[in-house]
């Protein structure tokens, strides 16, 4: 590894990517997984990092149960953080300053002959576009945008190049300041293709599902959240279709939809490919990886009961792509099922979900992998610069490192308390102002102040559920 402080270089020869993801449920991860293996394919070394192992003091597990917490007790909160940091573009000082802690321990980590660095999750990019800025970092960074809605977060000055898996996102990316967006199309492991009706009958004998009977499959996430026993009750309800569940690792979820008479009901599952075969139509509350892979396979998607933040945003950025139904009352429900099932909708949608797969329009060497391999083997000769994206020269910025570090010091601890404080007050109160005073008064997110004096809570309706 280089030394501390030692910008890495890349040898002439060298064709090794590294991938920055998070273990933030497991959609970034899968992206980061599937763009490995493309590369690999492609004959360049790939290393994989998660930044939450980069962070120091164990900050990573805080932040990744924060946000479980929040999205499981306190959606609302949630969706108020995710507006606040939208309308601010970005985070709080809190937040940079502790993303700062982890720039010299991932600068670090990288290989000596790193030739590009790809990140799947907005705070890396962060991250890495800090120390392209500094020019500690003088090979490629890409941000590769996983999901068809871009907030703010993901756009990081000092990442060379956005690569997006469609037109919409990567019109956001450009709205929210992204300067070479380049559309590539979606990645997703090769299990995921359209079966035919014998492929079909054996799927759904391999999980003892009915052989004829429309199937609906829920999915809820690898953390199962969101009001999934809500939506299973309403696809059960409704007639359309038997409501087929993954709660991913909530097997309390589990336990409490067999109890409440839903027959088809799954944990964690390794065959997923093999569920979408057997399925007619997935119902999705997120929008990320889980709606790509059911988009290679032939399977219709609707969106409904949606998680607040990403989840609204995707499931409009999907609804304007025309790739899935956005269904938002239980009205609604039947009549969309029944069309994407049955219908010339479904159809319609099938071939737009297996465009985005086809070699037209990118053309057959345009998918991520094979646009990351491009430029790992062109290096930054080919790319702007992008210091000039900053007005604070790189000299001023490395004057300052010490009192930054210091300030990164003195946030990490601050992280630890305010951790704390969200955990406690989701812990032991239903108070609305109660928690959002714990996020506000620690975390420091923009406007956030101002939507805890307001005591506005956004009405929720229902929520989602797999592993991605």
């Amino acid at each position: 590894m280089p030394d501390l402080g030692n910008p890495v270089r890349r040898p002439a020869a060298a064709e090794r990517v590294v991938i920055v993801s998070a273990s933030i449920g497991a959609g970034h991860d899968g992206a980061a997984a599937e763009l490995e293996r493309r590369l690999v394919a492609a004959g360049l070394t790939v290393d994989r990092f998660d930044l939450l192992d980069v962070l120091p003091a164990r900050l990573g597990r805080l932040v990744r149960d924060g946000y479980h917490r929040l999205l499981v007790r306190a959606p609302w909160a949630y969706q108020r953080i995710y507006s606040s940091t939208e309308r601010a573009g970005g985070g709080g000082p809190a937040a940079r300053a502790l993303l700062r802690s982890a720039e010299e321990r991932l600068l670090r980590a990288l290989p000596a002959d790193t030739a590009a660095v790809v990140s799947t999750y907005p705070g890396a990019s962060r991250v890495l576009g800090n120390l392209r800025l500094d020019g500690r970092l003088t090979v490629p960074v890409l941000t590769y945008l996983t999901d068809f809605s871009v907030h703010p977060l993901w756009v990081a000055d000092g990442v060379d190049v956005h690569l997006a898996l469609h037109a919409v996102p990567a019109a956001q990316a450009r709205a929210a300041g992204a300067r070479d967006v380049r559309v590539c199309g979606p990645v997703a492991d090769p299990r995921f293709h359209p079966v035919d009706a014998t492929g079909r009958a054996a799927a759904r004998a391999r999980f003892g599902l009915p052989p004829t009977a429309p199937l609906a499959l829920l999915v809820a996430g690898s953390w199962g959240v969101g009001p999934v026993r809500e939506v299973a009750r309403d696809l059960r309800d409704c007639g359309a279709a038997v409501p087929l569940v993954v709660c991913g690792r909530n097997e309390t979820l589990a336990d409490q939809l067999r109890a409440d008479g839903i027959e088809h009901v799954h944990g964690w599952v390794d065959d997923m490919p093999g569920l979408m075969h057997a399925a007619d139509v997935l119902v999705q509350n997120a929008g990320g990886l889980t709606s790509l892979e059911a988009f290679a396979a032939g399977l219709p998607v609707a969106s409904y009961g949606c998680i607040p933040g990403h989840g609204l945003t995707n499931a409009a950025a999907l609804d304007e792509a025309g790739v899935a139904a956005w269904i938002r009352e239980p009205a609604q429900l039947k009549h969309v099922l029944s069309e994407l099932i049955d219908g010339p909708r479904g159809l319609l949608q099938r071939e737009a979900g297996l465009a985005l797969f086809a070699d037209e329009p990118h053309g057959p060497d345009r998918d991520p992998a094979a646009e990351t391999a491009r430029i790992c083997r062109a290096g930054t000769e080919r790319i702007a610069a992008p210091m000039a994206q900053r007005a604070t020269p790189p000299a001023a910025r490395r004057v300052a490192r010490p009192a930054a570090r210091r300030l990164a010091t003195t946030t990490a601890l601050a992280c630890v308390v305010w951790a704390g404080a969200v955990g406690t007050a989701v812990a032991t109160t239903e108070s609305g102002p109660g928690l959002m005073h714990a996020i506000g008064q620690g975390l420091d997110l923009d406007d956030l102040s101002h939507a805890h004096h307001t005591g506005r809570v956004p009405h929720q309706g229902h929520a989602k559920g797999h592993h991605a």
